[in-house]
Order: C-alpha cells, then structure tokens, then sequence
C-alpha cells in the first residue's frame, strides 16, 4: 500500500487529497525558495512559509473557492494543515528540524480573506489583447457585424 495512504487511513480527519495537495504545494514552494547554493540541499520551510506557498498555489488551482474546497477535505483552518503535516513528519513521510512546532500553524491566515476578499480575477492573456468592437455604426445603416 502507498506510504501516504497508510497515514491517511491512521488519521482520515482529512481526505486524502489533502495530503496530495500538501506535497504538491510543498514541491512547489521549495522550488520557490531556492536551493541552497554551497550544500545543494534543499532549504528548510517554515510551517508560515508551507502555508503562504499553499494559500498561492490554492488560490492558483481553484480561485476563490479555494476555501471551500480545502473545508470539503476537512481543512477548516491553518491548524489543520499542522495537523496533517504533523501526522506525515511522524511517520516519517516529512522531516523537522527541532524549532519546528505544530504552533507554527496556528492562526496564520483565515480563509475567507485569504481567498474569498482578497481575490481579484485576472484576464487570460489572449483575451486582453483582442480588438474592441466600434463603438458606433459608421455607415448609418444599421449596427455592424463583425
């Protein structure tokens, strides 16, 4: 059986795709964050930094319904994310370093202003450079088809 879902079925609190999407967003920031040059091994992330990494790529993913999707798995706060951080590092699926604490989790952000108020939609790129349409018809024969 896949190591991940082993842990999942230790603790199903949260759906599996929680877990998923925790390592999906984590291989993300790491890639963020740089590598560290003299060791080439990579830099420790913060439980703060996870979560800013997982509030971008949720809000990349699933726009302002990120919240709700994260609550569909059973994520109701920042707290939950050390919860199932937690339960990997303790199966040994995730490493810690001494100063890392489930704390680090508490009440980084709330949801709904994270995604919901502080969402701004963006236009894809090949739509913006489209032509606009005449404002009026110039011919006096009717309004212009384009």
């Amino acid at each position: 059986m896949d190591p991940l879902r082993k842990v999942w079925k230790k603790d199903s609190r949260y759906r599996l795709e929680a877990y998923n999407f925790l390592f999906e967003a984590l291989d993300k920031t790491a890639q963020a964050t740089a590598r560290d040059a003299e060791s080439g091994a990579p830099r420790h992330i913060s439980g703060q930094q996870l979560l800013e990494g997982m509030r971008v790529h949720a809000s990349r993913t699933f726009g302002p319904l990120a919240a709700q999707v994260w609550r569909a798995w059973g994520v109701k706060t920042t707290y939950d994310w050390g919860h199932i951080v937690f339960n990997l590092v303790q199966n040994e699926l995730l490493r810690r370093q001494e100063t890392d604490s489930i704390d680090d989790f508490k009440d980084v952000y709330d949801f709904d202003e994270a995604f919901v108020a502080s969402y701004v939609p963006a236009l894809p790129t090949e739509l913006s450079a489209m032509p606009k349409p005449p404002a009026h018809d110039t011919h006096g024969d009717g309004p212009a088809l384009i």
